[in-house]
Parts: structure tokens; sequence; C-alpha cells
């Protein structure tokens, strides 16, 4: 799962959504030098990561990876699940898209003075190129992911991924919606009971 699925999965709390995004951003204990909700997120983030990993649908998925792509494979799905969240966000969310992320952008900024360079960064650029919403069009995709790929420590033209992951899209949609519905239940007993 990506950005808009962490910060989806998060629940309606905007500083648990914070720590959604901040997930990937945070490392190492907490130790807490952010908000207790910002926090939960944190960790409501690092919960579902590990919870994806483990997934025999994602294992499969990875698996059936031709090369090179294989070795990239947690990033490629990330980036095309949260496309296939994005491009169907009306059966998740009764609040469009647009909307939902503005609201998200809006309270990222009111926190930006707590944010590392990373998310600070994000917070920047994001709402000008509408970062989260455009997920939902597929002609994205292969820039983010080049854009992915040129950070690595040896540069990778991630964009290339995209006619395999298009072409698997039917059964990508099952991994996704299976791994979609475990994280919901997953990430609202989180919420309301504590992090046991």
């Amino acid at each position: 799962m990506n950005y808009l699925a962490h910060i989806y999965l998060s629940g309606s709390d905007p500083d648990v959504q914070v720590g959604g995004l901040l997930g990937d951003f945070v490392k190492g204990p907490l130790k807490g030098e952010l908000p207790a909700s910002v926090e939960r997120g944190v960790r409501l983030h690092r919960r579902i990561d590990t919870t994806t990993d483990a997934h025999p649908a994602f294992r499969d998925a990875l698996a059936a990876m031709p090369r090179p792509w294989r070795r990239f494979g947690g990033i490629l799905l990330d980036v095309y699940f949260d496309h296939l969240l994005a491009s169907d966000w009306q059966h998740f969310h009764r609040q469009s898209l647009d909307a939902f992320c503005q609201e998200f952008y809006r309270h990222l900024a009111a926190r930006d003075e707590m944010l590392p360079p990373g998310a600070r960064r994000f917070c920047d650029i994001a709402p000008r190129v509408r970062w989260l919403q455009s997920y939902a069009e597929p002609d994205n995709i292969p820039r983010m992911l080049d854009n992915i790929g040129q950070r690595l420590r040896q540069p990778m033209p991630l964009g290339e991924a995209w006619p395999y992951l298009d072409d698997q899209r039917a059964s990508l949609e099952t991994c996704f919606a299976q791994l979609m519905a475990e994280h919901e239940v997953l990430s609202r007993r989180f919420l309301a009971d504590g992090e046991r």
C-alpha cells in the first residue's frame, strides 16, 4: 500500500492520517516526539505494511513478476494499488477523491513544523501537482514509477513495468481487493481497540 491507501486506512482523524503518511518517512522507534495521534498513525502504517508483506496473495503477486521487475515488486505493487484505489475511489469513500485529498493537504500543511524533510517536500509539492489525485489517471503511473526509480541507489526505469502491471490488472485487482478488505478490518480494530 502506498500514500493514498495508508491515509485512507487511517480513518477520519486528521492527525492519524498524517501519521499514516509519515510511516514512509519516520524510521526507528517512536519516542513520543510526535503527537500521540500522529504516532498512532505511524504504528498503524507499520502494521499494515507488515501484514501486506506476509499476505499470501501479495507474495503470489510478487512471485509472478518477471525479471527485472520482481526485485522492485513491492514498490511497483504499492503504486499500482494506489492507482486501483484512486480509480475506484467512490466505492471506498463517500467524499470525492479531490475533496478528501484537499482536506488532507490542508491538515498536513498545518503540521508542517513537525514534518521530516521528505514529508515536508511532499507537503510542498503534492497540492500543486495533485499528487494523490493523480493516481487515478493511468497515464500518470509510469511517470510516477520513473520518478521513484530515479531515486534508487542504482536508477531504474520503473515506468517500463507499466505494460506488465496493466496486463495483469485482473489478477492484481483480486489481490488488491483481498488486501483492502482485510486491512479495513485491521484498521478499524486498531483504531477502536488500541494497539493490541
